[in-house]
């Protein structure tokens, strides 16, 4: 096939993680094959950053943001290849999506996200009547639809998507290692994440406290504490360290709760403990099942007991946690890398290896 111009449509710019993991990162592969990439998202930075401090948006800014995808699409036309990650306007009608069936143009949808959810659990009864399926004609109209999970594949299935294609969130080996095994005075249980999640962690606050003797809690986000009374480190997020801030850790955390939002999440957290050879412990929630191979590279945990008890395995076991944490180093670096999801792309969407 002949090289292609590829407009990339990401819901954020970097700073948002699913846009930064399912887009952003394979820019380089695509240049590096020959592909001429354009890449606008539909919220910027000012955006990203209101929403992660938990403040409201400003009308205005919200507009542009609208404004700004309307007038790419416009030329649209210029492109052999349109990539939408998730939908081209959120809480307005696929007509966007639409027009561009119709043009015989077509698009790629990408999900990471139950973003379908959105709509069809939302409180409100209009936008329920009024798009509760609009995700499922979006995956429906599509010419291939790209997913994270299970869940996203059943939902995409059930909504009538002709090409369906199952692509986990991955990292890139290039930039993880196995870390250096130590001997910490408190054992260091981490979470990373956004402000955002931080909910989670705070549900598993009455187990935290009863281990705070032994552990030192370290929370990797760009957010304050969550009112741990033990010892507890935060170290603010960037792409360039966060690596070497999981790297310090003994054991990583993923608690969730099990509705259906969570069910659509697909485990990335737990994918960066393991690609530094750091054991786990998560609840069995949707995609954590998968990467977490009970006993062999952590531990699932189904309710406050089971967290006590197999943090406690892990916290009084120096040689398990190192043991496990090779086993998950291997899993993950032969089975979630970037290069082997960008060359199921290429296959999927009939694009020949330079």
């Amino acid at each position: 096939m002949a090289k292609q111009k590829i407009l990339f449509l990401p819901k954020y710019p970097t700073l948002g993680a699913s846009s930064r993991l399912r887009t952003y990162q394979f820019l380089p592969l695509w240049e590096q094959e020959g592909h001429q990439v354009r890449v606008s998202s539909f919220f910027n930075e000012k955006y990203l950053k209101r929403f992660y401090s938990k403040n409201n948006h400003h009308p205005l800014n919200v507009m542009g943001c609208y404004f700004r995808r309307l007038w790419v699409l416009l030329g649209a036309w210029r492109y052999d290849l349109i990539w939408i990650e998730k939908e081209l306007f959120p809480f307005l009608p696929s007509y966007g999506e639409w027009i561009l069936e119709k043009s015989g143009k077509g698009y790629v949808v990408d999900y990471d996200d139950a973003v379908f959810h959105n709509y069809d659990l939302h409180s409100s009864r209009l936008v329920r009547y009024w798009m509760g399926d609009k995700i499922d004609w979006v995956m429906r109209h599509s010419r291939q639809v790209l997913v994270g999970n299970a869940y996203l594949y059943t939902r995409a299935k059930a909504a009538g998507a002709k090409n369906i294609q199952l692509l986990p969130t991955v990292i890139d080996p290039k930039k993880y290692s196995l870390k250096t095994y130590r001997i910490n005075k408190l054992v260091r249980l981490g979470w990373i994440g956004s402000p955002t999640t931080d909910k989670y962690l705070r549900g598993l606050l009455p187990v935290l406290e009863k281990l705070a003797d032994r552990i030192q809690l370290v929370i990797i986000n760009r957010g304050d504490g969550i009112g741990f009374s033990g010892t507890q480190e935060l170290i603010a997020w960037s792409e360039e360290t966060e690596v070497a801030a999981i790297q310090s850790l003994d054991i990583g955390i993923m608690p969730l709760e099990n509705d259906k939002w969570e069910q659509g999440k697909c485990a990335y957290k737990l994918i960066q403990y393991l690609a530094c050879g750091v054991p786990v412990v998560a609840s069995p929630v949707g995609m954590n099942t998968e990467v977490v191979r009970d006993g062999e590279n952590g531990f699932l945990a189904s309710d406050l007991a089971e967290w006590e008890g197999q943090l406690l395995r892990l916290i009084e076991d120096p040689a398990l946690r190192e043991e496990m944490g090779r086993k998950g180093f291997k899993r993950v670096s032969a089975e979630y890398t970037l290069d082997k999801n960008f060359q199921k792309m290429l296959g999927i969407l009939g694009f020949e290896p330079k």
